[in-house]
């Protein structure tokens, strides 16, 4: 039997969110390299391409810094190469796919949502039957952490119409049921806020105008307010399923943001963690004089925290190569000059296309949202840098079937 090539290029598509599943770095970028080769193209638009160029050179910054200042081993380098790589991999392999079978795109995209949510909402309910628990942190363990894909699938179902993206009123509500279901089993605080952002991104709210501004602020007011009755009804850390995750809630403009954490109390430590990173990664880059602030310290370089410390798979390390916060990491690699690239990748990846066709001012509203919501993300989660990131690959595919869609109108 022979295999169409949209069938096969699909597939390859399907592989590269799949094996993130296996929370296997290596053979995540095993896959995403073969991938990106496999379906490479080399005809870019010149917005994509300054994109691209954006990691690139943090990559090439990272590297020639490492080559003249330090000499950190080889495994250490070759370990931040990859990581490095990832983003461009990630933009590559989406941006090829929407070219190759942009007709399709967003209704492929749609169905690989309803897949992997009903996986994710199987692996949750074998959780709680074969280790008897109900608690938000051992589920999130056994089940994830968080997933930026399905808050994207979720969205382009509410907003379909908007998207061409043909799809029954029956069927449609089935699938923001489901979808909605396994994000909310995430439980990720990361993930309610992507949600909220994209939602209002395509509502056009992000437009500065009197309607935006209304809005937006009674968002914000919405918020202080339902904070301040978190905040007051003193969640337990460890407490019932519905206290622990109030209790996350409640740390939020805390654990990333504050200058200064008592390292002997252990709950005011593990709340804190993230800025404890900034921290320390700020305060030894300065250390080390200008050209580290200027260029940072190269790839194979890593922080000192100063402790050995358990990690989410299962390792114990004191010298941190990557950190929660990609701006940290960005500084740490290829100093200010790399956090001035990656937030330009970020103006790029938000930049509209000006068009009469409804699809692509849609999908520039879409685009602005995932520039502000890779901000926050890049503060807490670490972004495109992040191992078990997708939002590369689908950022990739809109950047790209955005373009379609534009010169097939001209």
């Amino acid at each position: 039997m022979i295999i169409s090539r949209q069938y096969f290029f699909s597939f390859l598509y399907l592989l590269c969110l799949a094996v993130l599943l296996f929370n296997n770095y290596e053979l995540t970028f095993l896959v995403w390299s073969v991938v990106a080769i496999i379906t490479l193209r080399t005809n870019f638009s010149k917005n994509f391409f300054y994109i691209i160029c954006c990691y690139l050179i943090i990559l090439l910054i990272s590297f020639f810094t490492e080559l003249f200042f330090y000499d950190h081993s080889i495994f250490n380098k070759i370990r931040d190469i990859t990581y490095l790589l990832k983003p461009i991999l990630g933009l590559l392999i989406g941006y090829n796919f929407a070219k190759k079978y942009a007709g399709n795109a967003l209704n492929y995209i749609v169905n690989l949502g309803i897949f992997f949510s009903i996986i994710h909402l199987v692996i949750i309910l074998y959780s709680i039957l074969a280790h008897k628990t109900l608690s938000v942190s051992e589920i999130r363990h056994y089940a994830g952490y968080f997933n930026d894909f399905e808050p994207y699938v979720f969205v382009l179902i509410l907003f379909a119409s908007k998207f061409n993206i043909t799809i029954s009123k029956k069927k449609r509500l089935l699938y923001l049921g489901i979808v909605a279901t396994s994000i909310f089993c995430y439980l990720s605080r990361t993930n309610f806020i992507q949600l909220l952002i994209l939602i209002l991104a395509v509502k056009g709210f992000f437009n500065l105008n009197v309607r935006s501004i209304k809005v937006i602020s009674f968002t914000i007011l919405l918020t202080l307010v339902s904070y301040a009755l978190i905040y007051n009804s003193n969640p337990k850390r460890k407490g019932t399923f519905t206290e622990e995750f109030l209790y996350k809630v409640k740390i939020i403009p805390i654990e990333a943001f504050k200058t200064k954490i008592n390292q002997e109390d252990w709950k005011d430590f593990n709340d804190n963690f993230r800025s404890f990173e900034n921290i320390k990664t700020v305060n030894q880059v300065f250390y080390g004089g200008t050209q580290a602030v200027i260029s940072g310290k190269g790839i194979g370089s890593s922080v000192d925290i100063g402790r050995v410390m358990a990690t989410n798979d299962g390792t114990k390390v004191r010298y941190f190569p990557y950190l929660h916060n990609a701006f940290s990491t960005v500084l740490l690699k290829s100093g200010l000059l790399g956090i001035a690239l990656y937030l330009l990748s970020v103006f790029y990846i938000s930049r509209k296309i000006v068009s009469n066709n409804i699809q692509v001012t849609n999908l520039n509203k879409l685009l602005l949202g995932s520039g502000i919501f890779l901000i926050i993300s890049s503060w807490v989660f670490m972004g495109f840098y992040l191992k078990l990131d997708s939002k590369s690959i689908l950022i990739g595919l809109l950047l790209g079937y955005r373009e379609y869609l534009h010169k097939k109108r001209i």
